[in-house]
This record gives C-alpha cells, structure tokens and sequence, in this order.
C-alpha cells in the first residue's frame, strides 16, 4: 500500500493500492482535479476509459477529460461547446474586422495612387 493516497483513493475513500490506476494522474496535493472528474463522470467510467488506453496517452485523457469537467461544472448546458462556440464567433469577428480593415487600405491606397497621378 502507498503511504500517501492518491487524491481519487482519498475522494472514494479507500486503500490506495501499488497499481492504483488512478495515482499518477491525481496525486494528493490536488484532490479537486479528481473531484471534479468523479462529479461529471464517475470513478467507474474514468477508471474503464483509463484502462483501455494505452499507457502513453493517459495523462492526456486526464487533463482532457478535467477540463472538459470543469467547463461541464462551469456550464451545465453547453459545457466545452459553449466555450468552443465562443471562440469561433471571435474568431469570425477578428476575420470580419481584418476584411474591413483591407478593404479599407485598399481603398485609402487607390486614393491616394489616383491623388498622385492627378498631380503630374
């Protein structure tokens, strides 16, 4: 047994065994991290979705699925969608912006070029 349980071990409150396949994704110091996972989907579910990665990609999922968590806690309704929503309607303004801005200098230089030819 590990003499620091992990933070899942401690949140479910049980013994924290060797292969613990919760422990190197949630370690002691950071029980919210598990908690917030557990809220949305469950220790069960994590621990299958873990288990059927590879071992190289698991850290990966976790910090995946405590944000994608957190934005479910943060926003009940759309969750990461709605954050993904709110990113994509920016982005389209910035491009809307920039296409006026270019439109803009476009014709500022026409001006200009036409000011100059006038006069010679």
């Amino acid at each position: 047994m590990n003499p620091k349980r992990c933070a899942a071990c401690k949140y479910l409150r049980r013994r924290c065994p060797k292969d613990c396949i919760f422990a190197p994704y949630f370690p002691p110091n950071d029980p919210a991290k598990f908690a917030c996972i557990h809220r949305i989907y469950g220790a069960g579910n994590v621990s299958k979705m873990l288990q059927q990665l590879p071992d190289q990609t698991r850290a990966e999922a976790v910090e995946s699925l405590c944000f994608e968590a957190k934005c479910r806690v943060d926003d009940p309704v759309y969750g990461c969608v709605g954050i993904i929503h709110l990113l994509q309607t920016q982005v389209q303004n910035a491009q809307n912006e920039l296409a006026k801005t270019q439109a803009e200098v476009a014709v500022a230089q026409t001006r200009l070029s036409q000011t100059q030819n006038s006069d010679f």
